[in-house]
């Protein structure tokens, strides 16, 4: 949502019209034409600053090789991220909907808090806190922070963005640790809703993250020979995009904003290889004050209960692309086969229908009612390669049992298909059973896998403990087989 005056913070959520338009992917100097999703959100000119941004209260850490700085004034979101010995920062600060920061969606749509209600041009996000602040320029307020010189912990109460001055009924928290030239950050919401309505996954951004004009080029790996030092492409919007966002797979997850000598910030983020940026102003020019801003986020889609813990972790790397590069394929490479407990937490995976049978905290992992079918359980979007993952093992239980299908995403063809799944059967008694799906003898499992999804048998109900490509015992995905 970029405006020609102060608010240029843009969302991606459910929401605001996901709509498919042109993105141009620069490879080897060469333009092709790809479709992918952006988010049709206006560019209208929002209303008019309020209030000035507060004063500055940082607290840096730096080990020798990267400094990182948060701002206090502003929930403590990141503000700061530098060389070592260096005043080059790249993050941009213009408004209180910039910086690096957690942002967290949910319904209702629009969210109207007492007689307060939201402002009408960002009215269509319906609930979402953010770390920094508000649209009309009120900064959330930190409750505690810690500075070890090695580490840095904040915890905040965020403010509502659509409105002028409403806080979340929420606190954030997050830590941050140094490790050569990337920062490990993890960050939680902690719901306290009195409004206890589960209303739909929404897109979370995990994080928002916000550069200066200089860093203009989106470069990232999008095709279907990962970590195997292929060329980058650079993401560059198309001529028909109405919005400033493009949305892409990126099969290394990872992406980052750079300069003309290829420097800048990277994004790694493990959870998910869904990715949505851009760049939005004159390219090349402006400090953190200044409008022009590059803009990259991960995103899941994900429920928030009234009560929820949902944390996310991620790094930033900052370098060139071939160190930010380099250091992922170190750190990364590893983590991209799927494994999915639930018996914590949902692990990015959503349902339909919305009625979730245990609640949270999770009491035997993923509960969903059934029906007479129709039910899903869909996965966060991956990447990894269908050679590796020949098969999938889970424990399910369902009451009134039959057949359930999984289905698969594939980087050319990313929907769900009955040309793309396989059948298995399930008991109906209601006991926790281990199943085993051979997916690799299908004619359509090939390429580069980007999602699953599940469709129970109908009856009462359905659970999933967890599910992963190899073998699991009592203990969970990877822990030893039980004795024949």
């Amino acid at each position: 949502m970029m405006g020609k005056r102060a608010c240029r913070r843009a969302h991606v959520v459910a929401s605001i019209c996901p709509i498919m338009q042109s993105v141009v992917v620069r490879k080897r100097g060469v333009l092709a034409l790809v479709l992918a999703w952006v988010i049709c959100a206006p560019l209208a000119e929002c209303a008019p600053k309020k209030k000035e941004l507060p004063s500055e209260k940082m607290s840096f850490i730096d080990n020798g090789t990267l400094k990182v700085g948060v701002n206090l004034a502003l929930g403590g979101a990141i503000t700061w991220v530098s060389k070592s010995g260096s005043k080059e920062n790249v993050v941009n600060s213009h408004d209180l909907g910039r910086q690096i920061q957690m942002s967290y969606y949910s319904g209702p749509n629009p969210y109207i808090a007492g007689d307060k209600k939201p402002v009408a041009h960002w009215a269509s996000l319906g609930w979402n806190p953010i770390q920094s602040g508000d649209y009309g320029m009120n900064p959330s307020k930190v409750l505690d922070h810690r500075n070890d010189k090695k580490s840095i912990y904040v915890k905040c109460i965020p403010m509502q963005w659509p409105h002028d001055g409403v806080p979340g009924e929420c606190a954030f928290e997050s830590w941050i640790r140094l490790e050569g030239p990337a920062a490990h950050v993890r960050s939680r919401i902690n719901n306290a809703r009195s409004d206890k309505t589960l209303y739909s996954a929404r897109h979370q951004e995990m994080p928002a993250v916000y550069v200066n004009g200089p860093y203009c080029r989106l470069m990232t790996y999008t095709n279907a020979e990962p970590f195997m030092g292929r060329p980058l492409a650079e993401i560059v919007k198309g001529p028909d995009v109405k919005g400033p966002w493009a949305s892409w797979t990126t099969t290394e997850f990872w992406a980052a904003q750079v300069n003309k000598r290829d420097w800048g910030l990277g994004v790694w983020q493990p959870a998910t290889s869904h990715f949505i940026g851009g760049f939005a102003g004159r390219p090349g020019e402006g400090g953190p004050k200044d409008g022009p801003t590059g803009y990259i986020a991960p995103v899941r889609s994900e429920f928030l209960d009234h009560n929820i813990e949902h944390e996310f972790g991620y790094a930033l790397i900052l370098g060139t692309l071939r160190e930010i590069r380099d250091w992922v394929y170190e750190n990364g490479k590893a983590s991209a086969l799927p494994v999915y407990d639930f018996r914590k937490d949902r692990q990015g995976w959503y349902y339909k229908p919305e009625v979730d049978f245990g609640g949270w905290p999770l009491k035997e992992g993923l509960w969903v009612k059934t029906g007479e079918g129709g039910a899903s359980l869909t996965g966060p979007r991956g990447a990894w390669r269908a050679n590796d993952v020949p098969r999938l093992r889970a424990r399910v239980a369902s009451k009134g049992g039959g057949q359930a299908t999984v289905f698969w995403g594939t980087l050319e063809k990313p929907g769900f298909g009955a040309e793309r799944s396989v059948r298995f059967s399930v008991n109906g008694d209601g006991a926790f059973q281990d199943v085993g799906v051979v997916l690799s003898g299908h004619a359509e499992y090939k390429g580069i896998i980007t999602g699953l999804r599940i469709d129970p048998p109908a009856g009462e109900w359905f659970k999933m403990l967890w599910l992963a490509h190899r073998p699991f015992g009592e203990g969970g995905p990877g822990g030893a087989e039980p004795a024949p």
